[in-house]
């Protein structure tokens, strides 16, 4: 009897609450959109910027968001200081070195550049076609984030 008491109560524990999100590279996108169209949500971030790390933390391990985003868009988790080189949309991106030890990847400047400026973190959706359609950057908990979805639904 305590072993079917364990055994639901891990059933339990590990079928509500821990919805896993999806994420996907750049490299799968095309193949991605081949198969559904979809829009792209990329979140770009860095290690340093603690609202980045903030909205990793809470925003997306809410469990609406991630339902919301794997269900109705493609995910792409992007730090801006990725070193390798990146290849989408027909174009390679590499790594720019702008100090002794930093630097950002020209895709995050592609993708992240609002009013001439970059500061993180950016949440920058993408059209099937790979245009840019909305960007945000600003620190967004999970009550806002879930209105942002809800208008790109649509």
């Amino acid at each position: 009897m305590k072993k079917l008491i364990l055994i639901i109560l891990f059933l339990g524990i590990t079928s509500t609450g821990f919805a896993q999100l999806s994420f996907y590279s750049f490299e799968q996108i095309d193949s991605l959109q081949q198969i559904q169209k979809r829009k792209v949500i990329v979140f770009i971030h860095t290690d340093w910027c603690k609202y980045c790390q903030a909205m990793k933390n809470s925003t997306f391990k809410n469990e609406t968001i991630i339902t919301q985003l794997n269900n109705n868009f493609y995910f792409v988790d992007f730090n801006a200081e990725e070193k390798r080189t990146i290849h989408f949309n027909n174009q390679t991106f590499n790594y720019k070195p702008n100090g002794n030890s930093s630097g950002v990847n020209e895709l995050a400047i592609q993708l992240g550049t609002v009013n001439n400026q970059i500061t993180y973190p950016i949440v920058c959706v993408l059209n099937p076609e790979n245009e840019i359609i909305f960007q945000d950057t600003s620190y967004r908990n999970a009550k806002d984030f879930e209105v942002i979805l809800a208008k790109l639904k649509g």
